[in-house]
């Protein structure tokens, strides 16, 4: 058996698969001998690492590409927008044709189905938003920058505003919060809720400021994004969609810490499902260093227990970036899959990155993995996968296959033209800014003038308890019915989550 048909073994499906390409080996490539991710192992996540230039982003269009044909939905971060020619069918070239005689495809030009999103307003796709309630205090000390004991004065501010049935909404209501407890008026509460002191909450209340100075405040509030907006299928296609950051370019940790809050939100409401077929959603994480740079103990607590079970909701989660040192080793560990483009050794620190990538690939007769990972071509990578049975297939220095779809962006107009035509446009385009924390806050400090005669005063009854007063509050019953309990959320993601979140 040559070295092509022993590695292609290691690769055989008996289950629909994703085609990656084909076995590389001795110098030559062998059409027959194909490289397959089996679908129903994608939940358990992957790693698509490697420089810049060394066709990363045509291997992220090629796996979205095919698990939408699957009928699979996906979700990716397009940072750069080099993916909107997913929408397009690609063009036929030279290139096309001789990667499709090395991989064994019969190439077709193909388009797919796309939905443009944008993190806030002011980019070309429908605007997407979190509330900051849903968002958490954990997430959002990540986008603030906090260390960890101002994220557990956080924690604290979020557990009074809803102990008071403050509904925080957009940033200006948790900056109303934060002016009020360091306010003269808002002692008492401040040394109420654990002796936090005025300083830390000061460092909140600047870092909270900076944020709505870069444009955050455009992405908190209402209506928030559903997440089973991202779980669609057309004419048995899974919908792409495609998420950039658009005014937010200067702020990608809000980027990144937003699919976070999506993969909560999607732990917490989809069904345990076991072992699946195909995954009910696929994320793309691009630029995942971002994700883990200066992260604390609790966010990279919250990252690899969701990574660790969310697998079994049926939701598959690939990240993506140049090294995979990158990515912390107890979340490199649950992933699956790994696609490795070529690595540079040109510094110390280099090399030894590219040790340790070698020592996390199982080994292998036919390459020398050092120099492989140094001599990729572009579209070639170095692959292991887990075959259907669970078990890590053999290493192949793989050559890709070439994306069906348009390998360049469509332009801007051209994004905001299929946005503005979409349903989701209808739903997320406006902004809604109803009464909550703010308004009730600022209503206490400037009290209404009368305009109507006073109505009787009501009846004497027992003061009630702190659940029946959030609970009866008019504003709360309002968000509860119009985001669907994210104070519930609030709850049960403190269970799932971080033990500073729990009440």
């Amino acid at each position: 058996m040559t070295a092509h048909a022993e590695i292609a073994a290691g690769y055989a499906s008996e289950g629909a698969a994703v085609e990656l390409g084909t076995v590389l080996a001795g110098g030559a490539v062998d059409p027959a001998a194909r490289v397959r991710l089996p679908l129903a192992v994608v939940n358990r996540h992957g790693l698509v690492a490697g420089a810049t230039g060394t066709g990363k982003t045509k291997t992220l269009q090629l796996l979205a590409e095919q698990l939408s044909d699957n009928g699979v939905p996906v979700l990716m971060a397009d940072v750069k927008g080099d993916l909107s020619g997913l929408s397009r069918q690609g063009e036929e070239s030279d290139r096309t044709r001789s990667r499709a005689a090395d991989t064994g495809d019969d190439w077709q030009p193909r388009s797919y189905p796309v939905q443009f999103l944008s993190l806030g307003a002011g980019g070309a796709g429908v605007p997407v938003r979190a509330t900051v309630t849903s968002f958490g205090p954990v997430l959002l000390s990540k986008v603030l920058g906090l260390n960890d004991t101002q994220e557990s004065t956080l924690g604290l501010v979020f557990h009074w505003a809803d102990s008071k049935g403050l509904p925080l909404l957009d940033t200006k209501d948790l900056r109303g919060v934060v002016q009020h407890l360091t306010s003269d008026e808002g002692k008492a509460d401040l040394k109420g809720i654990g002796g936090v002191s005025a300083a830390t909450a000061g460092v909140i209340l600047r870092a909270l400021v900076n944020l709505e100075a870069r444009g955050g405040d455009r992405f908190f509030g209402e209506p928030e994004l559903d997440p089973a907006d991202l779980m669609r299928d057309r004419d048995g296609k899974g919908v792409i969609s495609l998420l950039e950051l658009a005014e937010l370019r200067g702020d990608p940790a809000l980027f990144s810490t937003f699919l976070m809050w999506l993969l909560a939100e999607l732990f917490e409401t989809l069904p345990e499902e076991g072992d699946v077929e195909k995954p009910k959603l696929v994320f793309f994480f691009d630029e995942a260093h971002l994700l883990f740079s200066n992260a604390s103990k609790a966010f990279l607590g919250q990252i690899t227990q969701t990574v660790k079970l969310i697998r079994s909701k049926g939701i598959g989660v690939f990240f993506c970036t140049q090294l995979p040192t990158d990515i912390p080793g107890d979340v490199l560990s649950q992933l699956g899959a790994r696609v490795q483009h070529a690595l540079r050794a040109f510094t110390p620190d280099d090399q030894k990155a590219l040790a340790r990538t070698v020592k996390t690939y199982p080994t292998t007769p036919h390459y020398d993995l050092e120099k492989a990972l140094t001599s990729l071509g572009i579209g070639e990578a170095v692959i292991t996968v887990l075959n259907e049975k669970g078990a890590p297939t053999p290493v192949a220095w793989t050559r890709l296959r070439a994306p069906r779809s348009l390998m360049d962006t469509i332009g801007d107009d051209a994004i905001r033209q299929a946005a503005q035509g979409s349903d989701l446009h209808r739903k997320y385009a406006e902004t809604v800014d109803r009464e909550s924390a703010y308004e009730q806050l600022l209503r206490k400090v400037v009290p209404p003038q009368e305009e109507r005669a006073p109505e009787p005063p009501a009846p004497e009854r027992e003061e009630p308890g702190l659940a029946e007063k959030v609970l009866g509050n008019s504003a709360v019953k309002s968000f509860l019915r119009s985001a669907g309990s994210a104070l519930a959320r609030e709850i049960t993601r403190g269970l799932f989550g971080t033990s500073r979140k729990r009440r």
